[in-house]
């Protein structure tokens, strides 16, 4: 189950979030092996003051445009198929949504399957014993 944070600019466009999200969710699906309908997302719009970033970082040059997407999600994908993920995101918005490439920051962070509740207080992947 990923679960996804997408945070940005309260001066992007409405909308452009949930798109940011959809594009997310299908590239998931398309690289990573996620099962239909595991969308969990939530979306965060911010003040300009509550986006901190430098003007640039490793030779990329960043604008008030950023976005952030942030997957948590069960370990084990391989580093190919983070880069494929990583390319197939940025791509994606980039054609569909016209920001820039440089904007698109992506982080996954991976977990054990046994540190998700789907509901209920339980742990719904814990080994059966």
């Amino acid at each position: 189950m990923p679960f996804v944070r997408i945070d940005l600019s309260n001066k992007q466009p409405e909308g452009l979030a949930q798109q940011v999200g959809d594009i997310v969710y299908g590239v998931m699906r398309q690289h990573i092996n996620v099962p239909e309908d595991d969308k969990f997302q939530v979306i965060t719009r911010h003040d300009s003051s509550e986006l901190v970033i430098p003007k640039s970082y490793l030779g990329i040059e960043y604008s008030d445009g950023i976005i952030f997407i942030q997957v948590t999600l069960n370990e084990g994908r391989t580093t190919e198929m983070k880069k494929k993920f990583y390319k197939a995101i940025c791509d994606e918005v980039v054609e569909k949504l016209k920001v820039r490439p440089q904007d698109v920051i992506i982080n996954l962070v991976e977990v054990n399957k046994e540190n998700w509740s789907f509901g209920n207080g339980e742990m719904q992947y814990a080994p059966k014993n």
